[in-house]
C-alpha cells in the first residue's frame, strides 16, 4: 500500500487575487467544482492507497478536514507545521512518522495544488515505479514538456534513457529554471523533462538519505516530532526545534546529491497552475483563444482570460488580446498574459502599502464556518456570518464593541452571560460591551446571521476567549 503525503502549506501568490495567504490556491475551486486539494486527495485514493497524510499550517487545519469530509475522505494523520520551512523538513517529518510504524512504508509525496487530468494514467505511472522504490531508489516524476516553459525546473535524462519510457530511467542532473532561449534548446534536445516535485520512496530509504546528506536536519526534525503534541486529532510539531531547522527544499537538500535517484517519465498531462497563464491554458480556450467564466463576457477578444469570483460583479472585455482579468469583491487583477509570473511583485507592492488585500480574502474562513464584512464605518461594522451545522463559536467577550445579531437563516443557540436561548429567523439579540457570549448552530442546516458591531475598535484581536472547542488560544 502507498501512503499519499499531501503538502498543502504554500501561499500561492502567483494566483492572486483568488489565492491569498489566508486561503491559498490549493483550497480554491480553480478548475471546476472541487478544490485542487480535493482533486489531489481523490486522485491518490482507492485501490493501492491508504488514507492520505497531510502536512499543513495551523490556519488551514480545519479547512483540510472540512474539504476531505466533503469528498467522503479522512486523513490518516494531519501534521501541523509551526511555520513554513520548505519541503525538505516537511517530507522528513512525514517519513520519520511513518517509519516508526513501518520502515518499508511507501510514501508518494505530492503537492496538493497540481492538475493531472488523467488520473488512471498517473496511477499507472506510480504503480510502474513501485518496484524500484521498494528496491531502495528515490523516484522523482518528470513531465514530458510540450513547450519551452521558463517557470519550471528541468530533469536531464542520462545518456540512453527514454523520455517516454514506461519505467523509471537514470537521471543525469537537475536543471534550474531556464531562460527562454535555453528552454527552447532543451525542448529540442528531447532528453529533458519538467520537474514535477512528486516523489516515491520508502520511509527508510528517504530517512537514510537525509542522515547521509543533512544530519543536522534529521536531528532538528526528530526533536520537533518527539516534542509534538496532539489535539483534536492533529499532530502539532514542537515549535522551538522546528524554528531552528534550515529552510530548504528537498531538491537542494537531498535529490541533487543522491546517487540512488531515478526519474519516472509521465506524458499524459500535468500542470502546477503556477500562474494565471497556466490556468488559461488548462481551462481549454475556445476557438478565439478565450476563457470566459460564468460571470464574464468576451467581445472581440482573443487569447484572453476573464474571471469574476464575485456573485455581484460581471466582467466584460472588449477588443482585448493576451490579457488576464481576474475580479473579486475587493481587488481586480489586469495583466498581459506574458507578464503573469510578475503577480508576486504585485503582492509584494501591496504588502509594502499595508493593503490587507495582499494577504486577506474578503471572506474569512474559520473552523466553525466563515464571515465577511459587508460595510465598515468609523464606529460600526456589518458582517454576514455563516455557522456550520453543529458548530459553535468560542465563548468570548470584547472590550471595545457591542453587537446586534439578526438571524436570517436557520436557528441560533445564543449565550449572553447567564442567559441561553434560541433565536430563529427574523429574530435578533443584543450583546452588550463586555458581556460573555457565544453563538451555536444546533440545527441540521447552515445558520446565517447579520452582525452589526458598534464601538471604537473592531479588530479580531479584541476577542477574549474563555472556552473554545477548536483549541484556539
Amino acid at each position: 500500500m502507498i501512503t499519499p503525503i499531501l503538502l498543502c502549506g504554500g501561499s500561492g501568490t502567483r494566483l492572486w487575487p483568488l489565492s491569498r495567504k489566508s486561503y491559498p490556491k490549493q483550497f480554491a475551486k480553480l478548475m471546476g467544482d472541487e478544490s485542487l486539494f480535493q482533486a489531489s486527495a481523490k486522485r491518490l485514493s482507492g485501490e493501492g492507497f491508504t488514507a492520505p497524510m497531510v502536512l499543513t499550517g495551523d490556519p488551514f487545519r480545519f479547512i483540510v478536514t472540512e474539504q476531505l469530509a466533503a469528498i467522503e475522505q479522512a486523513a490518516s494523520a494531519i501534521m501541523i507545521e509551526p511555520e513554513g520551512r520548505n519541503t525538505a523538513p516537511a517530507i522528513l517529518a512525514a517519513a520519520l512518522f511513518l517509519e516508526a510504524k513501518d520502515p518499508e512504508a511507501l510514501m508518494l509525496v505530492a503537492p496538493s495544488d497540481h492538475v493531472i487530468p488523467d488520473e488512471a494514467a498517473f496511477r499507472a505511472a506510480v504503480q510502474a515505479a513501485v518496484p524500484r522504490a521498494q528496491g531502495g531508489e528515490l523516484i522523482t516524476f518528470g513531465i514530458s514538456p510540450d513547450r519551452p516553459e521558463t517557470g519550471y525546473g528541468y530533469l536531464e535524462l542520462a545518456e540512453g534513457a527514454g523520455p517516454q519510457a514506461a519505467e523509471p530511467q537514470k537521471l543525469a542532473r537537475f536543471v534550474e529554471k531556464p531562460d527562454a532561449a535555453r528552454a527552447t534548446e532543451m525542448l529540442a534536445a528531447g532528453n529533458f523533462l519538467w520537474n514535477a516535485g512528486i516523489f516515491l520512496f520508502t520511509a527508510a530509504t528517504i530517512r537514510a538519505a537525509y542522515e547521509k546528506y543533512t544530519p543536522d536536519l534529521v536531528k532538528g526534525v526528530r526533536a520537533a516530532l518527539d516534542g509534538a503534541q496532539t489535539d483534536l486529532g492533529f499532530t502539532r510539531l514542537a515549535p522551538e526545534p522546528w524554528a531552528g531547522i534550515e529552510d530548504i527544499s528537498v531538491d537542494y537538500a537531498i535529490m541533487e546529491k543522491a546517487d540512488n535517484l531515478a526519474v519516472m517519465p509521465y506524458s499524459a498531462g500535468w500542470s502546477d497552475l503556477g500562474g494565471w497563464d497556466a490556468v488559461w491554458l488548462e481551462s481549454g480556450p475556445d476557438a478565439e483563444g478565450n476563457v470566459a467564466a460564468d460571470r464574464a463576457t468576451a467581445i472581440g477578444c482573443s487569447d484572453t482570460l476573464l474571471r469574476s469570483e464575485s456573485e455581484r460583479l460581471q466582467v466584460v472585455g472588449i477588443g482585448l488580446k493576451d490579457i488576464i482579468v481576474v475580479a473579486m469583491d475587493d481587488a481586480v487583477l489586469v495583466a498581459h498574459k506574458s507578464e503573469a509570473q510578475r503577480v508576486k511583485e504585485a503582492v509584494s507592492a501591496l504588502k509594502a502599502k499595508g493593503a490587507s488585500q495582499a494577504v486577506q480574502l474578503p471572506r474569512d474562513y474559520r473552523p466553525w464556518g466563515w464571515y465577511e464584512s459587508l460595510v465598515i464605518g468609523t464606529r460600526f461594522q456589518v458582517k454576514r456570518i455563516v455557522v456550520h451545522p453543529g458548530a459553535a463559536l468560542s465563548l468570548q467577550s470584547h472590550h471595545h464593541r457591542s453587537e446586534h445579531w439578526i438571524v436570517v437563516e436557520g436557528t441560533a443557540k445564543v449565550t449572553v452571560d447567564e442567559t441561553v436561548k434560541l433565536v430563529t429567523e427574523n429574530q435578533s439579540v443584543y450583546i452588550p460591551l463586555g458581556a460573555v457570549h457565544r453563538m451555536e448552530n444546533p440545527g441540521k442546516v447552515p445558520m446565517v446571521l447579520i452582525e452589526v458591531q458598534t464601538g471604537t475598535y473592531f479588530g479580531e484581536d479584541d476577542i477574549i476567549r474563555y472556552e473554545d472547542v477548536y483549541a484556539r488560544s
